[in-house]
This record gives C-alpha cells, structure tokens and sequence, in this order.
C-alpha cells in the first residue's frame, strides 16, 4: 500500500470511528431542549427613608408605630405568620389522627432542647419585641420588629426577649430601612442554636457575600434571599423540617428549573427519583463548621478547659466538621415528627424527625442531609425526652443541677418528670437546599456508581448498584 492509499485508509477509519461515537453518543446521551426560565430576577429599588425620620425613638415600639402610619397592614400581615407566631398552620402530621400546630414555641429538639421555660434567651431570634414568658401577648402589633427584617445600617442587634441590645441606634436603623437582605435573614438563620453555623449546617454567613464556588445562586447571579422565597403579605414561602412535618408552604428547585432541567435525556431520568440537591450540594459547611454532635451529659464539668468548638461548661461536649458528605436518605416531604411526650424505649436511638420515604414510594426522593446527634435529657421511668430550664433563675446554666432544671421544666410545660433521668441518643435530620453548585462542581456519575462510595444502595433498598453488575433495578 503506497502512502497515498494509507492517509485514504487511515481518515476512512477516522470518519468511521467518528460516526460510531456520534451514534452511541445520540443513543446513550441525548440532548433535549432546556426549558424556558420560570424565573426572572427582579431589580429592587427601595424608598429613601432618611428624611422621614429626625429624633432618636425613646423605645423599638415607637419605631414599629411610625411605620405602621404609612404601611398599616404591615403587623397585622405578618402576626399570621410563623415568624411571629412560632407557629405553623393547622396541619395532620404524618402518624397522627387530628391536626395541630406546631413550630418552636411547642417542639423538642436535640440542640438547645426547647424554648418551654427559656424565653427571654431563645426569643433574641422573635421578629418581635418582649417575650419573656409564656404568657406573651401575641395580638400587640406594636410588637412587632419591622427592623430586625428591613434594617440597612449593619448596627441592628437584637437581645433578650427579643428587644435591642444596649446602644442600639433606633434612629440611624429606621433611617436605613430597604428590602430585606441575605445579612438581615441571616441575623437569625445563621445563628439557630447559640451560634454561627450551629444548626442548619447550609446557612452561615459566608452567604453574605457568596464567592460563585461557594452557592451558584448568591455568589455568581447576586440573588437574595427573598429572589427565591418571594414574600406576600409577609408570608414567607418554605419549610424548616425541624419545626414542621409536611411540605405546605414550601418551595423547590423545579418552580424555577423545570422538571427537565438539562440537556442531556439521561441526567433528565434522574430528576424523578433524584433531588436537583443531591448532585448540586456535594457537601455542606463548606465555608464555616458547623456542629454535628452536642453531648448534654458532659456538662458541668468546671475542670475542663472551655471552647465554643468542642467544649462548654453550660452546654456540655461538640464535635464541629467542615467540608461534610451528607448523607441520603428516600424523602416525601414529610417527617415522622417527634411531639412532647411521645414514648420511647429507652434503648432506642430517638429521632426527632426521621424523613419519610421509600424506594418504593412514588412520591419521594433521595435527598442530601445533615444528620445532628446528641444525647439529651430522658426520663427512663416515662420513656420520654424531657425539657429543661436551662436560662433564668433556676436554670441548668445558673445552678447546674439537672434535678432542679428538669424540675423546673415539669412545671412549665406540664409533662410529667418521674424524678429520675439519664440522657438519651437522639439524631435530627436537615434536608440541605443552599450552597448549591454549579454543573463544574456538581456530582458525576462516579460519585455514585461503577464503585462511587457517596450512596449506600443497599440501605436505600437495592441489591446494589443499579448501574453495576448484579444490581436490582
């Protein structure tokens, strides 16, 4: 063969070889249209408030009164809301027969356990003004914190009971007011839980000014909070697993992105059973730690030496991580929801909110979360979580004395305390949905299959890996 006749053979091989990868290619990945965006973002501008004020208020409710001349719906609005009410609506969790409410003013969790006698401290978050006791009068409009939301001036802090902090300018926030911004939902949402990053382990303030690595939406397109979680009439749309059990009220990705939200078919098929979360939030706390284990049994000890990250004579012992896998569990958008009260063996590891879901429920999907676990106060004669007093007179961090704190909490919250108590394992679940990435950073098949280590198939109800060899599909 002369050399004209091997640069023939060899560009036929060429075109052939070309042709075939093309065909596997259309076959095995095939590129569909993306959907039309549902979503525009808008261009806020906000009223110049600084001239309208002139002299400093003499309390935070002359702030609220002001505003209430021009916006007059405004308190009345938001008092239906669970931001003031620490409530949500009337709703049937899953496993019960009648309806009830629930939020953080009436549920246990397994970080500071309970606002049921820790008022004033717990409610520095209550977008009002002046919680100190159960007794808290929820129909005051003038109560309610128009600045903790739409404060512009960074100097807004809020103390006990929910009131300013000492030194406070009223004046330069109420001059200052605008949209709500990341930082103003973050005063709170970063903070659940005694600190930065504590509970939620996808909200810190690294979110405030987001690199585009570090959440696709706020760093690369400049998005706030309330670009996603629209707000009418001051409600706000989405869901906290950890005060709520069902979904009503709650968002997802595919209002904005579709159901088919990428070009290629077979990435498409994965949307049914996969959550966009999953592959698009790799790891959490990226940024910041976050804490992932409290041990209430160790408190008290004064011999140890203190540290925010890993040991508090008034909290007990931590473990914070940085960069963390989460882990997958089948989720419907319902939790099986711990209430006061419920019973449970004592030998039990007691989940606070297990996700429901099956691979053999149509309605769920695999869904990325943060698991926190802890050891808390039970009684072992009940079989029962128990709150606890631990801020104000009386309280576990004044006395340290665990008898007289669970006391305490008998009293207030009328659940029985037989007098005898250990401390129980519990674990609460956090479905993830911020710090998404990009499709550069987002999970690749390896991650899961062909030997990927992210899932575990068979506690997910397969043989194994639907993708390998001798996997059930």
């Amino acid at each position: 063969m002369n050399l004209k006749h091997t640069w023939l053979y060899t560009i036929v091989l060429i075109l052939f070889s070309l042709g075939g990868y093309l065909y596997y290619f259309q076959h095995t990945h095939t590129r569909v249209p993306l959907p039309t965006p549902r979503f525009t973002k808008r261009s806020l501008t906000h009223l110049d408030h600084s001239a309208f004020f002139k002299a400093e208020f003499s309390s935070p409710q002359e702030v609220t009164k002001a505003c209430l001349r021009c916006h007059p719906q405004a308190a009345a609005d938001f008092m239906k809301t669970a931001h003031w009410q620490w409530l949500g609506p009337e709703e049937t969790i899953p496993g019960r027969s009648h309806p009830t409410r629930i939020g953080k003013r009436n549920l246990l969790n397994n970080f500071c356990i309970g606002i049921q006698g820790n008022w004033a401290a717990c409610t520095k978050c209550h977008a009002g003004y002046g919680w100190e006791r159960a007794d808290f009068d929820f129909s005051e409009q003038e109560n309610v914190d128009c600045l903790v939301c739409h404060d512009g001036s960074d100097s807004y802090i809020k103390g006990n009971a929910g009131l300013p902090a000492k030194g406070v300018s009223l004046l330069a926030a109420a001059r200052s007011v605008g949209y709500p911004r990341r930082e103003n939902c973050g005063t709170c949402h970063y903070y659940g839980g005694g600190g930065m990053g504590v509970k939620h382990g996808d909200l810190d303030d690294s979110l405030d000014n987001p690199a585009p690595d570090v959440d696709v939406h706020m760093g690369k397109n400049g998005f706030l909070c309330i670009d996603c979680h629209r707000t009418e009439k001051h409600r706000i749309p989405g869901r906290s697993f950890s005060v709520s059990a069902v979904d009503a009220g709650g968002m997802n990705c595919e209002e904005c992105h579709g159901t088919l939200p990428h070009r290629d078919a077979r990435l498409n098929r994965h949307t049914a059973r996969v959550a966009c979360a999953t592959c698009h939030i790799p790891a959490f706390a990226r940024q910041e730690p976050t804490k992932m284990f409290w041990d209430w049994s160790k408190a008290g000890d004064s011999k140890r030496a203190e540290d925010p990250h890993h040991y508090l004579k008034i909290k007990g012992e931590f473990v914070y991580e940085n960069n963390v896998q989460p882990e997958y569990y089948w989720f419907n958008l319902s939790v099986n929801r711990y209430l006061l009260g419920d019973k449970v063996p004592s030998a039990a590891v007691i989940d606070i909110n297990h996700p429901i879901g099956s691979r053999d429920d149509p309605k769920a999907k695999i869904w990325p979360f943060k698991v926190h676990r802890a050891k808390q106060p039970y009684d072992p004669v009940n079989g029962y979580l128990l709150p606890v007093v631990t801020a104000g007179e009386g309280g576990y961090w004044h006395e340290f004395n665990w008898d007289k704190a669970l006391t305490l909490g008998e009293r207030i919250s009328g659940l029985p305390y037989s007098g005898k108590y250990t401390f129980a394992e519990t674990r609460m679940f956090w479905p993830l949905s911020h710090g998404v990435v990009g499709n550069d950073q987002a999970l690749t098949c390896n991650d899961c299959h062909n030997s990927g280590s992210r899932l575990n198939w068979q506690a997910l109800g397969y043989d194994a890996d639907p993708m390998g060899r001798g996997g059930r599909q």
